[in-house]
């Protein structure tokens, strides 16, 4: 008959692909044996609602090949938790875990990323807002479908406007189409700032923030003063992106964020008629980059007519063509940043409800 110290060795052993560690002990919530029975109750610390039937299978593989185990079921679960912000700074009661989106600069295809990632978190069972720190480019409500002023219950603090499962706040959505932002860096600062703290973010697993390209006040604003858990990093493979995405990364370390990877956009295209693969950007700049930082690659993601399409017209990807390979690769890169991020120390400040646990 197996003991319980073999069945917990056999769970242990199954490899996360996206921590590309062992599972760890604590996932391993119950195991309870009967006549060479076996149930198995697994919870997973990130978003990973589209790894959990995979998952139990492997794990009821892995127990059934314990000698003397005759069958075996495996639940799995996920709770995600509030982690480390940047020190003498404390997160927002209803915000567990602040993501910041950058890139040294522009016209990588930031903000894209930056919403399909929002939208593949909540796919995969978390709840997440967006936050549009651009606020000289504010495109979120373009890309989310929104407009219009959002409502404000008492005259001072804003409710987020409700799109795709989403909660989300951009300047956009106080300006005309046409209105130029004009601020200095001191201005835009106090605005960032205002967004974050004065939104009634309700009970967020995650805040996906959209920030300017480069490194300047509104960058140092949000690392500085606004409580962030983890950064990523998006490129492209050609060097001059690199170049400046390095400053993005080495700006997150000189203010404690950590950074969580590096994103590669545009890596490659295919053509729609004949197939044929190139790299029009370049090839492995992202990999090079997430090595030479000691981080890893968070996603690889192509040069798509079809992406830029969805993101014009309002219904991102991993919306647009949840079935389809885009939509796969945007969640698989949320599943990698939420697995990375809970590998940060847990923060005890947050005062959230407890969790209810999320099962398939």
């Amino acid at each position: 008959m197996p003991d319980e110290i073999q069945l917990r060795a056999a769970l242990a052993a199954l490899h996360d692909p996206h921590t590309d560690a062992p599972l760890a002990a604590a996932a391993i919530r119950g195991i309870g044996i009967e006549q060479g029975r076996v149930a198995a109750s697994l919870q997973l610390p990130y978003a990973s609602a589209g790894w959990h039937e995979e998952l139990a299978g492997r794990a009821e593989a892995a127990l059934r090949a314990v000698p003397g185990v005759v069958a075996a079921v495996v639940e799995v679960g996920q709770r995600i938790f509030a982690h480390q912000v940047q020190k003498d700074l404390a997160p927002l009661p209803e915000v567990k875990n602040v993501i910041a989106v950058a890139s040294g600069k522009g016209g990588v295809g930031k903000s894209t990323t930056a919403v399909n990632l929002a939208l593949g978190l909540a796919a995969e069972g978390a709840r997440v807002g967006v936050l549009d720190a651009d606020l000289h480019g504010p495109s979120i409500p373009m890309m989310l479908g929104l407009s219009g002023k959002p409502d404000s219950p008492d005259g001072k603090a804003i409710a987020p406007k409700q799109a795709h499962g989403l909660q989300a706040m951009s300047i956009g959505f106080f300006l005309d189409a046409d209105q130029p932002t004009i601020w200095r860096g001191p201005m835009a600062s106090q605005y960032l700032q205002q967004l974050f703290s004065t939104t009634l973010w309700e009970a967020l697993d995650y805040l996906v923030v959209d920030l300017p390209p480069g490194t300047g006040d509104i960058q140092l604003t949000l690392s500085q003063r606004i409580p962030v858990a983890g950064a990523v990093i998006v490129t492209t493979p050609q060097d001059i992106a690199l170049l400046d995405a390095q400053r993005a990364v080495r700006m997150f370390e000189k203010v404690g964020v950590p950074v969580l990877g590096i994103v590669e956009n545009m890596a490659l295209h295919c053509c729609s008629r004949c197939g044929h693969v190139e790299h029009i950007f370049g090839e492995g700049g992202g990999k090079a980059m997430a090595e030479r930082h000691g981080v890893p690659l968070l996603g690889t993601l192509p040069l798509d007519i079809r992406i830029r399409e969805q993101a014009d017209g309002g219904t991102p990807t991993v919306l647009a063509e949840p079935g389809g390979a885009n939509a796969a690769a945007y969640r698989l890169l949320a599943r990698r940043t939420a697995a990375r991020l809970s590998l940060q120390a847990r923060n005890k400040q947050i005062g959230l409800p407890v969790a209810v646990e999320r099962a398939d």
